[in-house]
């Protein structure tokens, strides 16, 4: 069976740069930390890599922290800092924070003390992005880098999350990225790596992929790549929506990151949507890939005011650049056949 990926959201496949740039870099023996030729040279591969990356994320002059992913970023950014966010944040963020501000129906949050404030770029499950205020605490950027133009430096954060894998980059590296002069307290405690504030051998093939992607994904931005993802989208949704009455389409007249649509069918539970479309060929998700095996009504939706019938009958579709016409119509095709067979059951 042919398979179509569509789940872009969870992880994208690498990109050849990214493959080019971590094949180069195995080649490099030396440890960052050793004093002689070997790790020297380990030790400017590493810097090359932050560098490339700072300027792809439009964080020159800001400090880049390679982590082992957004999650650990977001400990990193948030342990001990008891800041505030809205009840739509990834778990990684959500674990460490509290949830007392307003979500409203199109998942916008009400933003009244940027200081003390977590607020992602763009939701992982809807799509829906955020307009982050000035002077904001913590932003997790994780969705929005590489599919929208973001930089750092003009976003109004003091901290942002970033993931590799989520822009076509290797799995297990991230970053956090930290406007210079903030104070941070190291979570992990050892040599003194990455500035004092991640102790750890570097990884050093991750971080030349990363910055490898990352440079890729703002090429395709900037020729817009993305622009035409979005037609891609709004093809599909308008192809669903002329035939699934009583559909929801989350975050429908925001603005959302050009690949994501969310759709949520009372009575049809996301975790069997899931299962028959994986069974006709296409690859898709009931809500963030880490929450994976924890069969639940989506958080994010209960949060902007949907019922629990409706939060559990959500799936998320998510493009990406290499995604044709015929796969989003293919996937049309096979969705809606299996939404008549279930209203047919349910009759």
């Amino acid at each position: 069976m042919m398979r179509t990926y569509l789940d872009h959201n969870a992880t994208a496949p690498l990109r050849a740069e990214a493959r080019a740039a971590m094949i180069a870099a195995m080649d490099v023996v030396g440890n960052p930390s050793s004093v002689h030729a070997e790790g020297r040279a380990a030790k400017a591969l590493l810097e090359k890599a932050r560098a490339e990356f700072a300027t792809a994320f439009g964080a020159d002059g800001a400090d880049v922290v390679f982590t082992s992913g957004a999650t650990e970023a977001a400990a990193l950014a948030l342990a001990g800092r008891g800041l505030h966010g809205g009840g739509i944040e990834h778990d990684a963020v959500d674990a460490w924070i509290t949830d007392d501000l307003a979500v409203d129906g199109q998942g916008q949050v009400r933003v009244t003390d940027p200081g003390q404030t977590a607020l992602q770029l763009a939701n992982s499950e809807t799509g829906v992005v955020q307009a982050l205020p000035e002077g904001l605490a913590v932003s997790d950027m994780t969705q929005g880098f590489g599919k929208l133009p973001v930089a750092f430096n003009w976003s109004g954060a003091t901290m942002a999350l970033a993931s590799a894998h989520k822009i076509g980059g290797p799995k297990g590296i991230g970053a956090l990225i930290v406007k210079r002069g903030t104070d941070l307290a190291a979570q992990l405690k050892g040599g003194g790596q990455e500035m004092g504030r991640r102790a750890g051998t570097e990884n050093i093939l991750g971080a030349a992929g990363f910055a490898a992607a990352a440079t890729a994904a703002a090429r395709d931005l900037a020729d817009g790549v993305w622009d035409e993802v979005a037609s891609l989208r709004d093809l599909l949704e308008d192809t669903l929506a002329a035939e699934a009455d009583g559909t929801i389409f989350v975050g429908k007249g925001a603005m959302r990151l050009p690949n994501t649509l969310c759709l949520a069918t009372p009575g049809w539970k996301g975790e069997t949507q899931v299962m028959q479309m994986d069974l006709a060929g296409y690859a898709i998700s009931a809500g963030s890939a880490c929450s994976s095996g924890k069969v639940r009504a989506s958080r994010v939706l209960r949060a902007m005011g949907y019922d629990e019938a409706t939060a559990a009958g959500a799936i998320r579709v998510s493009l990406g650049p290499e995604t044709k016409q015929q796969d989003v119509l293919g996937f049309a095709e096979a969705w809606l056949e299996r939404l008549r067979k279930h209203r047919a059951r349910a009759a």
